[in-house]
C-alpha cells in the first residue's frame, strides 16, 4: 500500500446561494485535475457561500449534491469532501462530508458555529468529533470557526491529517494562517485548510489563504493570496512516524475528558 496521499486542494470563488450553478463550476475544476488523487478538498458551503438563509439552499442527503458528489469521487477514484447546508430532522446543519469512491459517506456537523454571524441561530450544532479512514490514513475532518478551539481538535486519537473547510473573511486573516500552523505543530500532524476566494452575498470578502502545513508546521503548498486555482500536495506517512519517533511530544499530552 502507498504510504503517500496525494490532496487536491480547490480554492476558489463561489456563487452566491446558488447550488446548482456552483456544481457546474466544480464540475469544471474537479475534472481539470489530470493527475490521480487520493483526496480532493472543496472549501466550506461549497453549494452556497456563508449563507444564513438555509432553506435557500438547503439539501438532504440523497439530494442532487450528494449523488453529483458520489458519481465525482467514483469518477476520479478519490474522496471529495467539504461542507454544505444539509436539512435533517427538522434541523439545518452546516455539514462536511466525505464521499469515498464506493458511496461510503462520513459525516461531520460543524461543532462550533460562528455566533458572531448568528449561525447558532439558524444551524444546529454538532455534537460528535469524527474520523475516517482511508489508504491507511487517519483524518479528521473540521470546519472553519472549529479552528479557534484547539481542544476540539486536540490529537488524542493520533490522526495522521487535520482538513479545515473554511469561508474564512480576510479581515480576520491573520488569525487564519497563525491557527492553521499551530495546529499542525501542537498536533505533530498534516494540517490542511481550504478556504475561498471572491464577494460574498453580504460583500464579505474572502482572500484565500488556503494551505499545507507538515507536522513541523512546514508551509507544503504554492497557492497565492486570492487566486483562485488548484493545488496538490504530498503527503508522507513516514514524516508523521519520523518525528512522531524522534521528538516524542504528544506522549506528553495533558490528560483530560471534553464535556460536550
Amino acid at each position: 500500500m502507498n504510504k503517500d496521499l496525494k490532496v487536491a486542494i480547490i480554492q476558489t470563488d463561489l456563487v452566491w446561494e446558488n447550488p446548482e450553478e456552483n456544481r457546474r463550476v466544480l464540475n469544471d475544476k474537479i475534472n481539470a485535475i489530470s493527475t490521480n488523487v487520493d483526496l480532493i478538498v472543496l472549501p466550506e458551503m461549497f453549494t452556497s457561500g456563508f449563507t444564513m438563509n438555509p432553506v435557500l439552499v438547503a439539501e438532504t442527503m440523497d439530494g442532487d449534491t450528494i449523488t453529483w458528489l458520489k458519481e465525482k469521487a467514483k469518477e476520479k477514484e478519490a474522496v471529495i469532501m467539504g461542507s454544505l447546508v444539509i436539512s435533517e430532522n427538522n434541523n439545518f446543519y452546516n455539514r462536511m462530508v466525505c464521499v469515498e469512491p464506493s458511496g461510503v459517506i462520513t459525516t461531520y456537523d460543524k461543532r462550533h458555529t460562528f455566533t458572531l454571524a448568528g449561525e447558532h441561530n439558524v444551524y444546529t450544532a454538532g455534537t460528535e468529533k469524527v474520523m475516517f479512514n482511508y489508504k491507511g490514513w487517519k483524518i479528521c475532518p473540521l470546519v472553519c470557526y472549529d479552528l479557534r478551539f484547539p481542544v476540539w481538535a486536540r490529537n488524542a486519537e493520533d490522526y495522521d491529517l487535520l482538513i479545515y473547510v473554511a469561508n474564512w473573511p480576510k479581515v480576520r486573516i491573520n488569525a487564519w494562517d497563525a491557527l492553521l500552523k499551530a495546529r499542525a505543530i501542537e498536533n505533530m500532524t498534516y494540517c490542511i485548510g481550504v478556504n475561498r476566494v471572491g464577494l460574498d452575498g453580504n460583500n464579505h470578502e474572502y482572500s484565500g489563504h488556503s494551505a499545507a502545513f507538515d507536522v513541523l508546521g512546514n508551509r507544503m503548498d504554492n497557492l497565492s493570496e486570492n487566486e483562485d486555482a488548484i493545488a496538490i500536495v504530498v503527503l508522507e506517512k513516514d514524516t508523521i512516524t519520523k518525528y512522531r519517533e524522534k521528538l516524542n511530544f504528544l506522549n506528553d499530552r495533558d490528560d483530560f475528558n471534553l464535556k460536550v
